[in-house]
């Protein structure tokens, strides 16, 4: 006996679909984003208008790049998954070459010419999330062997992973695995398989922590703060020190001082700061709470999935997004050691907003194709055919 085609539930015209409210909170952070970044540049050289124009042109590259994506075919750009991989690999290959890569800050991270430079580990996480996905649907029947089912797959993630260690980019190296892992075990891996080799990045993170002087005088700060304030944990406790001075309703737009040459990075990693001191408490907490409506729309969002691919695809975009922001937001607050990551939207930087829209724009696509694909009538037609 055949199963029934399952038909989704017919949603009311009036209340929004869940990748519509995904955008709606990814417009609303970017609002918020251009308004704190003015204050968060304004000692930086040149005034924040440089920085300003620079956010406005990639918020229009990631709107325009959004657009396209969500007009294309999915199924047919699955076909070159492997040759989009091998692209993203190759450029990761080129940012370790001396020369070739840009260092900055003691990492070699960018590709580019002059004021033009984007950062690459950021679409190879697209890269990686598509092949990914493309191979987990393929071998779908096969996740319980070992190697076609895991170690295939682990290899994938691993081959990323490693290129953007040797950056060095533990934060993009550590946000990477997660999310592939993630696609893993929802894509039905086995838990010993996962739980091993969990432990066993773990290690591999520590040993490399051990052996970087930089990351492991991070981590000592983290652990006493107040002991370090001069030294290595200068950034966080400076940004505590924004959060404080806030305190529960900010101490008005445009009216911070940490942003005034004592928070590094006021204007990128730690943006999130310049909000809770110039808009406080219920500013900062909206921001989780925005990325917390992110996620749990994307996860309504996957029970519509057509296919596995495609699910596998979702799943990724979405985590990209919501862990990126986790990690952001877990480090400005001194939760974990601080990490060189942006906070999703809000950050400056060409890069992370480019790859924003391009997940923006996959969720979009799915949305315009998934609510096209299980029309009742198409699923009526499909059980006549079935029976």
């Amino acid at each position: 006996m055949v199963s029934p085609v399952p038909i989704p539930p017919p949603r009311s015209r009036f209340l929004p679909g869940p990748v519509a409210v995904i955008v709606v909170c990814a417009i609303a952070l970017t609002c918020l984003g251009l308004t704190i970044l003015f204050s968060a540049s304004t000692s930086l050289k040149g005034g924040p208008v440089p920085y300003l124009s620079k956010q406005v042109v990639g918020v229009a590259v990631a709107v325009l790049l959004a657009a396209v994506i969500s007009r294309l075919d999915l199924d047919y750009l699955r076909r070159y998954a492997w040759w989009i991989a091998g692209a993203m690999l190759l450029l990761l290959l080129l940012v370790v070459i001396p020369h070739v890569g840009i260092s900055a800050n003691g990492s070699r991270r960018w590709l580019g010419h002059g004021a033009v430079r984007l950062q690459v580990s950021e679409f190879a996480k697209v890269g990686l999330v598509f092949v990914l996905a493309h191979y987990l649907a393929v071998n779908q029947t096969r996740l319980h062997e070992f190697w076609r089912g895991y170690a295939y797959p682990l290899g994938i993630i691993g081959a990323f992973a490693v290129l953007i260690m040797k950056e060095p980019d533990f934060g993009a190296t550590a946000l990477l695995v997660s999310v592939g892992m993630a696609m893993l075990f929802f894509a039905g891996a086995k838990w010993r398989y996962l739980l091993s080799t969990l432990l066993i990045v773990v290690a591999i993170f520590g040993v490399a922590v051990a052996h970087n002087p930089n990351r492991l005088r991070r981590f000592t700060a983290f652990m006493d703060v107040e002991g370090n304030k001069k030294g290595a944990a200068y950034q966080l406790y400076q940004a505590e020190a924004a959060f404080a001075s806030g305190g529960a309703l900010g101490v008005g737009l445009g009216q911070g001082r940490q942003q005034y040459n004592y928070l590094p990075e006021a204007q990128n990693d730690c943006i999130l700061a310049v909000i809770g001191e110039e808009l406080g408490l219920p500013f900062t907490l909206g921001v989780v709470a925005l990325f917390g409506v992110m996620f749990a729309s994307g996860v309504t969002h996957l029970r519509r999935a057509p296919n596995r691919f495609q699910s596998l695809m979702v799943l990724g975009s979405i985590l990209l997004i919501a862990l990126q922001a986790a990690i952001n937001v877990a480090s400005v607050t001194g939760m974990i050691p601080t990490k060189g990551m942006s906070l999703p939207f809000i950050s400056a930087g060409l890069s992370n907003l480019i790859l924003m829209g391009i997940l923006l724009g996959l969720l979009v696509n799915t949305q315009r194709t998934w609510g096209r694909a299980m029309m009742p009538d198409q699923a009526r037609g499909m059980r006549e055919v079935l029976a």
